[in-house]
C-alpha cells in the first residue's frame, strides 16, 4: 500500500444512516420537527471532511498503513463532522454570516423557511433562535454517535478525554475570537498579533488538525512518542491552516470559497493579517483601517482599498512567510516520529492540502 484509504465515502454513508435513524425515531412529531431534521441533514452535506481525514490518519499512525479501519473509526470521524457542522451553525450566527459553502447559512435558511410558510412574527428572530437549537441538536447527535461508535473500543476512555479537550478548546477559542473584536480597542497595539495568534491556536489549529489527529491516535492506542510527534505536526499545520483561512477571508475568490470576497473585513475579524497590517502602517492609515474594519456596509471599492493597504504594508507577504515556515516546522515534526513511512507521506500530503487550499 502506498497511500491511506480515503474515509470520505464511508463517513458520508455513516452520516446518512445516522440521520435516517434520527428521522425514524422522531417520526410523528409533526411537519415542523421533520423540517428541523431536514435543516440538520442539510448542514451535514458537503464540505472537505478535513477533520475526518486527519482523524483517520491519526488512527493509521498508531496502527500502521496495512491496518483496515473499522466501524469505530468511521463512526468517530462522522461524530467529529457532526460537531463541526454544529460549530459552523453557531459560528455563522455569531458572525452574522449570510452564506456558507455557497449556500445560505443555517440561520438565513431557517429565516427564509419561516417567511415562505407565512408564519407570524419576526422571521429573522425565528431564524436565529432556531439556529441556536439546531447547533445544540447537532452537538447532541455528535455525542450520541461518539458513544455508539466506541462502545466496544478498549481505548474509549482515552478517546472521550481527547474529544472533551477538543470541545473545550474550540469553545474557548470561539469566545476569544468574539472577545478580541471588542477588547482590541484597549489592548496595546504591540500585543495584537500575539493575541490573534492565540485565537488562531485555540479556535482552529487545535480543533481543525491537532485534536482530530490525537483523537484518531487515541482510538488506535498510539504510544507517547507517536502522540507527541502528531501533536507538534498538527499544531503547526493547524496554525498555517488558519493563517491561510485569514488570507482567503480577505482575498479569496467568492466563486471558490463560497463566501463574499473581503467578508472578514466586513465582519471585523482581528486576525494576524490585520494585526501585521496595523503594525506596519502609519497612525493615520491605522485609524482609517480601524474605522472601516467591521463595517458590514463596505462596498467593493472600500474592500479593494483595504486589500491594497494590506498588500502595500507588507503584511500579506509576512503572513505568507509565516505559513511557509510553519509548513517546514510541520515536516520536521514527523522526521523523528515513530510512524509508518506510508502514513508520514499521507500526513504530509494532507498537511499540504490544508495549507495550500484555495477555499
Amino acid at each position: 500500500m502506498t497511500s491511506l484509504p480515503d474515509p470520505n465515502a464511508a463517513v458520508s454513508q455513516r452520516l446518512e444512516s445516522f440521520v435516517a435513524v434520527q428521522r425514524s425515531q422522531t417520526r410523528g412529531l409533526g411537519d415542523e420537527a421533520a423540517q428541523f431534521l431536514d435543516s440538520a441533514a442539510s448542514v451535514l452535506d458537503g464540505g472537505k471532511r478535513l477533520r475526518a481525514r486527519f482523524l483517520a490518519a491519526g488512527w493509521a499512525a498508531a496502527r500502521g498503513s496495512s491496518a483496515t479501519p473499522g466501524d469505530d473509526v468511521t463512526g468517530v470521524a462522522a461524530a467529529l463532522e457532526i460537531f463541526h457542522a454544529a460549530a459552523l451553525v453557531h459560528d455563522d450566527l455569531v458572525d452574522n454570516s449570510d452564506t456558507r459553502r455557497g449556500r445560505p447559512s443555517a440561520h438565513r435558511a431557517l429565516e427564509s423557511r419561516h417567511a415562505a410558510l407565512g408564519w407570524r412574527g419576526d422571521a429573522d428572530a425565528f431564524g436565529r433562535a432556531a439556529a441556536i437549537l439546531l447547533g445544540d441538536l447537532l452537538i447532541s447527535w455528535s455525542d450520541d454517535l461518539l458513544e455508539e461508535s466506541i462502545v466496544d473500543n478498549r481505548h474509549a476512555g482515552d478517546v472521550r478525554r481527547q474529544y472533551s479537550l477538543m470541545r473545550r478548546d474550540v469553545t474557548i477559542g470561539q469566545f476569544l475570537d468574539v472577545a478580541e473584536e471588542a477588547a482590541s480597542v484597549t489592548a496595546p497595539d504591540s500585543e495584537h498579533a500575539e493575541r490573534a495568534r492565540r485565537v488562531a491556536s485555540y479556535k482552529s489549529a487545535r480543533y481543525s488538525v491537532q485534536q482530530p489527529l490525537l483523537i484518531g491516535a487515541a482510538l488506535g492506542g498510539a504510544d507517547d512518542g507517536q502522540r507527541a510527534g502528531l501533536a507538534r505536526f498538527g499544531h503547526a499545520v493547524g496554525l498555517a491552516f488558519q493563517l491561510r483561512d485569514d488570507v482567503l477571508g480577505v482575498f479569496g475568490d467568492a466563486a471558490v470559497t463560497g463566501k463574499p470576497s473581503g467578508d472578514d473585513l466586513r465582519e471585523g475579524k482581528r486576525t494576524v493579517l490585520i494585526a501585521r497590517t496595523r503594525e506596519a502602517v502609519d497612525p493615520e492609515r491605522r485609524a482609517a483601517l480601524d474605522a472601516l474594519l467591521g463595517d458590514r456596509s463596505l462596498d467593493a471599492d472600500q474592500i479593494a482599498a483595504l486589500q491594497r493597504m494590506i498588500v502595500d504594508s507588507g503584511a500579506l507577504a509576512e503572513v505568507e512567510a509565516e505559513i511557509a515556515a510553519l509548513e517546514v516546522e510541520a515536516d520536521a515534526a514527523l522526521a523523528d516520529t515513530p510512524i509508518d513511512p506510508v502514513v508520514i507521506t499521507a500526513l504530509r500530503t494532507l498537511g499540504e492540502a490544508a495549507i495550500r487550499r484555495k477555499s
